[in-house]
């Protein structure tokens, strides 16, 4: 007689064997509207499976936390089952689920254009219209290899010999004659998989080895019901329409070139963007009481060898070699500061020292990351490194948590998540000084109520770190910021200051960072936006428009006091009609447009409209220069208002 369990806490007692679909009519025939999977004792099963035996029996519906992944992991075989339709001779590899998808890879001899993916999703739609059981075997080791070889499915049998032994039993799943490795449950019929829409392809290597076969990756979104993918598909259009490289287009802030890849030509708009962020970060500097140096872009390789970077990061080092001596072309700024640091001796009067940099830094990023601002492979970092005293510690890092709030508070961001990272597996130091380091900034955290998450194992190799990640207006989180403790590198460079006993002491090292690169803050900011960015960071931040070329005189004297005041201004008195230049400007998101007519000469104002279109009438000139120095003076994220 089995007794079954079931998620909700009930049991029942069955005097013989039950199929699983007379077990829910028995129970209660309603779960069958919304039931998508079921689980016995935590292995798939269909609706005809038998119960003989005491079992966990676990229904799940589409309101259910797992339902979608459960859906997914279908839909990825739905995917595969379709390609091999179409491309008979094409070989599956990997697949995996992704937070609103999946993707697949593939290796075929005819290249899949986008346009195919038309042809992909028809047939998926095809198969979905038969309504198909999908059903769950479990076979021996050998037996799966040979399904496989009589398939010719090489990456298949390639993943079973790389993740099971010959003793193991291994479990695939069947949709009608297609068959895959089993790398998640499944739904029990294949109609719950109907919302979904194939997104992109892209090139990928065979386990992400440049010397494997180039694979083809097929994007996919996938929801439980038409309203979740309705808005996912909503999301992703205002995504594109925001894309910083799509937004630059129109804005002319800087290219990049096949001859110079990762790296940025920054235009004039765009360098005035560049310059107003340093500009800012330079004045907190002072008010925290940095001191900006700047130090060599290449450093001979030794130097970088005793730090240990050389052994940890020597992948992402550019190197170069000159009257046989190699250089490495720093990838962050830290050895360069502590060169400095070195120089003279130092007392425990001296400290702390802050010292900050701008530092140009270069990394050999693969290729196939590289992605606009947001990746690339030379980049300024906004970096500082603080010499302290033990003592020290707790007050420079609150130091630094509080320069960093305050900057991030100009940006308007929804909110700043905390992340406290831990010792990595590969790092240098023993574990007593690890201990300290990571109770040090664990401390500075509680002692500031700012609630932290942890990240076992992501720290630096020479220190535990404290990550701020900035969420903006559609949910993405961007980590930015950063603060480092470091016992060990100054010890590895000969740093040392004479303590009050007139010893040598070994200082500490804080290192931090706020934007982390400039240019990449450049493309979040872009992207948060939408291409608006505020007035006091926009590169023109007023245009004025004549009606008529007798205007002239009037548009130049107002252009000619803003330009005294420093606010970047453009004219416009091309004999064009009105509502052409204001569309113009309006899409180079000019923060104002001043309109100047004959009504305005008479009496020395100006007609105002904002970039979102608003119109603020007639403004007073006096008046309207008072507002807006005053929306740049106090970096206003938000424009002023009529």
């Amino acid at each position: 007689m089995p007794v079954i369990k079931f998620c909700d806490g009930s049991q029942e007692i069955y005097e013989h064997s039950i199929s699983l679909k007379n077990l829910i009519k028995n129970k209660n025939p309603n779960i069958f509207t919304s039931l998508i999977a079921i689980s016995t004792n935590e292995n798939f099963s269909n609706l005809d499976t038998l119960i003989t035996k005491d079992s966990f029996i676990k229904f799940i519906r589409k309101k259910d936390v797992d339902a979608l992944k459960i859906i997914r992991y279908s839909c990825i075989q739905l995917l595969n089952y379709s390609i091999k339709t179409i491309w008979p001779l094409c070989k599956i590899a990997e697949s995996k689920i992704t937070s609103d998808g999946f993707y697949s890879d593939i290796d075929t001899e005819n290249k899949i254009l986008e346009k195919d993916l038309i042809l992909i999703e028809q047939k998926m739609k095809d198969l979905l219209s038969k309504k198909y059981d999908i059903v769950n075997k479990k076979l021996s080791f050998n037996k799966v290899l040979k399904e496989f070889t009589q398939r010719s499915e090489i990456y298949k049998i390639n993943l079973v010999q790389s993740n099971f032994l010959e003793n193991d039993i291994v479990s695939l799943y069947y949709h009608e004659d297609y068959v895959d490795l089993d790398i998640g449950m499944q739904v029990f019929n294949i109609k719950f998989c109907k919302y979904f829409k194939l997104q992109k392809i892209s090139g990928v290597y065979w386990q992400g080895n440049k010397k494997n076969t180039m694979l083809q990756r097929i994007y996919c979104t996938a929801w439980r019901n038409q309203e979740e993918l309705d808005k996912h598909l909503s999301y992703i259009k205002e995504l594109k329409k925001r894309d910083h490289r799509k937004i630059n287009q129109s804005l002319k802030l800087y290219h990049m070139q096949n001859e110079s890849p990762g790296m940025i030509f920054w235009h004039n708009n765009g360098f005035i963007i560049f310059n107003e962020l340093e500009n800012f970060v330079r004045e907190k500097l002072k008010e925290y009481k940095y001191k900006e140096v700047k130090t060599p872009l290449l450093i001979d390789k030794s130097i970088w060898r005793h730090s240990g970077h050389w052994d940890n990061y020597k992948d992402a080092i550019f190197t170069t070699s000159s009257e046989n001596r190699k250089y490495c072309i720093k990838p962050m700024n830290c050895p360069g500061h502590v060169q400095i640091f070195n120089v003279g001796l130092k007392s425990y009067r001296d400290l702390p020292i802050r010292m900050a940099e701008f530092g140009s830094c270069h990394r050999n990023e693969f290729s196939g990351s590289l992605h606009g601002l947001m990746r690339v492979r030379n980049f300024t970092q906004d970096d500082a490194h603080i010499f302290c005293t033990p003592e020290q510690i707790h007050s420079e890092i609150n130091n630094c948590i509080n320069m960093i709030y305050d900057l991030y508070s100009t940006f308007n961001f929804k909110n700043i998540i905390v992340k406290f990272s831990t010792r990595p597996k590969k790092r240098i130091g023993d574990d007593i000084i690890w201990d300290q380091a990571e109770q040090d900034l664990s401390d500075v955290l509680i002692k500031n109520n700012l609630a932290f998450e942890y990240q076992l194992g992501e720290g630096a190799f020479y220190g535990p770190k404290i990550e701020f990640v900035l969420q903006d207006s559609l949910d993405r989180n961007w980590q930015c910021g950063t603060i480092q403790l470091d016992f060990y590198l100054p010890a590895r460079l000969n740093a040392f200051y004479i303590n009050s006993k007139n010893e040598k002491s070994i200082p500490i090292i804080i290192h931090r960072a706020i934007l982390g690169s400039i240019e990449r803050f450049i493309g979040i900011l872009i992207e948060e936006c939408a291409g608006k960015l505020p007035t006091w960071i926009s590169p023109i931040q007023v245009i004025v428009i004549g009606v008529k070329s007798a205007h002239s005189v009037y548009v130049n004297k107002i252009v000619e006091r803003l330009n005294i005041l420093k606010i970047r201004v453009e004219s416009d008195l091309r004999n064009e009609k009105m509502n052409l230049k204001i569309r113009e400007h309006t899409l180079r998101h000019i923060p104002y447009i001043l309109i100047c007519g004959e009504k305005e000469i008479q009496s020395n104002t100006v007609s105002v409209r904002n970039r979102n279109g608003n119109n603020f009438k007639v403004l007073d000139v006096n008046l309207f220069i008072k507002k807006l120095q005053n929306e740049i003076f106090t970096r206003s994220f938000f424009q002023m208002e009529e």
